[in-house]
């Protein structure tokens, strides 16, 4: 018997629907909790979508269970009724690395594919590209090269618009919108730089754009969110939208969260309205 779904707050996404982007939240979020625990908190705060993370504890009554496509069997059953409980919908995977090695590589499309996620967040080592090509074609799974800053391998959009740009559609960028201003680049001309093959984001807001820059709500860092939103609508940009705040626990977390939610939707809201305005 599973448990009943956590009673979710009123919260109006229709705008959101209306543009293609789905709100959810990476995992990462809730690292001072388990998987179980981090959906319920999804859950709880009006959010539909999760992005899952490698090695997160699977929850208090699984022991050592993590989550990733090591699990036994039953833990990934468990994790499937845990998602249809809570109503909650896993639509990505990572981050994880890839090698030039398509035996290893394989379990990790056959984990998200019996899953359902649609998205593998990743960096690839840059010659394992053909390998994570040709399973994204195999499995039907998107491919969305993320960024951490420098001196990573992809902190610059240009790297990695010149890994997937001449591969097949399915290939593209994870936008980490927090890990471009600390490594020097400005948000919203990156969003350009990769307009067209944007799979799906890890949005921030950051404190003052340096390697030292902290989470802020949306809307109050300066991250530019409010124009970044604006520039992925003029793209046409359709998909996950996930909020990951990498400072912070407990309620003073969840908090920020819900300040973040509040903050897209009404943006969402006014873009919508916008865009209904100018084709009067």
């Amino acid at each position: 018997t599973q448990p009943a779904a956590p009673k979710v707050p009123a919260r109006d996404d229709r705008a959101a629907e209306q543009l293609g982007w789905q709100l959810g939240v990476q995992a990462w979020t809730f690292r001072d909790r388990t998987a179980f625990e981090a959906i319920d908190t999804a859950a709880a705060l009006g959010l539909r979508y999760i992005e899952l993370y490698p090695g997160q504890r699977l929850s208090p009554a699984h022991g050592d269970a993590k989550v990733g496509p090591e699990m036994a069997a039953e833990h990934r059953t468990a994790l499937q009724q845990k998602l249809a409980a809570a109503r909650v919908r896993a639509m990505a995977f990572g981050v994880v690395g890839f090698a030039n090695d398509e035996a290893k590589s394989r379990p990790m499309f056959a984990f998200a594919k019996e899953l359902g996620i649609g998205t593998i967040t990743c960096e690839p080592d840059p010659d394992a590209w053909d390998v994570v090509e040709k399973l994204a074609v195999e499995f039907g799974i998107q491919i969305a090269c993320h960024d951490h800053p420098k001196p990573s391998r992809y902190w610059n959009p240009e790297t990695v618009l010149a890994a997937v740009k001449n591969r097949n559609a399915l290939l593209g960028a994870c936008a980490d919108t927090g890990h471009w201003p600390r490594s020097g680049v400005d948000t919203v001309a990156a969003l350009r730089t990769l307009a067209g093959r944007i799979k799906s984001l890890h949005f921030k807001d950051i404190a003052p754009a340096d390697p030292t820059g902290e989470d802020q709500p949306w809307g109050t860092g300066q991250g530019k969110a409010t124009q970044m939103l604006t520039e992925l609508q003029r793209q046409g940009f359709q998909g996950l939208v996930s909020i990951e705040y990498e400072t912070g626990r407990g309620k003073p977390l969840e908090n920020n969260v819900r300040r973040c939610i509040e903050f897209f939707d009404g943006q969402c809201r006014a873009l919508v309205a916008a865009k209904g305005d100018a084709g009067k």
